[in-house]
């Protein structure tokens, strides 16, 4: 009987590799027998994150490969690296991603405060750096038997969520891209590639610690408000995203395409009421 949820052997190339929440997915899914591409900025970084996965998955397949995920030359070589050690490409997660200060409004500003060149990076890295990778890998996966793209989406998106302004402009972009994408592949690979998105809450990472949690552990007034909102009470784990993903990787959902898939104890659902 074939096992819907089975990743031995697939082959998946996974951006933002080197961070909190792509990198967990890119562990788990290389300890369930995958073959993970590490794609990342920095080769010390890289190599870290290959030496975690390893840990905890000695067996584990798994290469990186140094790319900006708005770097075409870069991302073409990374795809061309993959195919010539393992001969396809069963999945693409787009996992990188971040927020930046100047694209962020703080409790003194106004929208007129707003630095619109950081306001362009972050764009340019959530959205753009979803659509890139899609452009470079998409063509691979449709030659083969098929597979799928998950891409990151945030609980910001489909809400107004103060302070993120650039953050959630773009990530309610890679929504709609999601979509629109799920569309054209179904149309024109016959339903061979699919296209969803994981939508996280709001998870404990390097990048919004400080903003989120004073240095003795306690909340923050925004970790409270966050915390308040969320009828689990608490902040996500890195690893409560794994079933999600392994989910829209896997054949299990091969009638899936087009959804975004909220993971955020009930954030979305709440209405703070």
């Amino acid at each position: 009987m074939n096992d819907l949820f089975d990743l031995r052997g697939k082959v998946y190339v996974v951006t933002g590799s080197t961070g909190a929440l792509a990198g967990s997915a890119a562990d788990y899914i290389a300890a369930r027998g995958a073959r993970v591409t590490y794609l990342g900025r920095s080769q010390e970084k890289l190599d870290r994150a290959l030496a975690k996965c390893r840990e905890n998955a000695p067996d584990a397949e798994a290469i990186g490969c140094i790319a900006d995920v708005l770097d075409r030359p870069a991302l073409e070589r990374a795809r061309d690296a993959t195919l010539e050690k393992w001969g396809r490409i069963d999945g693409l997660i787009n996992g990188a991603g971040g927020n930046m200060p100047g694209a962020t409004i703080t409790p003194e500003q106004s929208f007129t405060d707003l630095d619109f060149a950081a306001f362009q990076q972050v764009v340019d890295l959530n959205l753009n750096g979803t659509v890139l990778p899609t452009l470079v890998f998409s063509e691979a996966l449709a030659a083969g038997d098929g597979g799928t793209i998950v891409n990151f989406s945030s609980a910001s998106s489909p809400q107004a969520v103060t302070r993120v302004v650039g953050y959630s402009a773009a990530k309610a972009g890679v929504d709609n891209f999601t979509r629109w994408l799920a569309v054209e592949m179904a149309r024109t690979t016959s339903g061979r590639v699919r296209v969803n998105a994981v939508m996280p809450g709001f998870f404990l990472g390097e990048q919004n610690r400080r903003l989120l949690t004073n240095e003795d552990g306690s909340l923050t007034p925004r970790g409270e408000t966050i915390v308040g909102n969320t009828p689990f009470g608490r902040f996500g784990e890195a690893d409560e995203l794994h079933g999600a993903i392994h989910y829209l990787v896997a054949d299990a959902s091969r009638f899936v395409t087009g959804t975004v898939l909220a993971v955020d104890g009930g954030f979305i659902a709440f209405s703070g009421v």
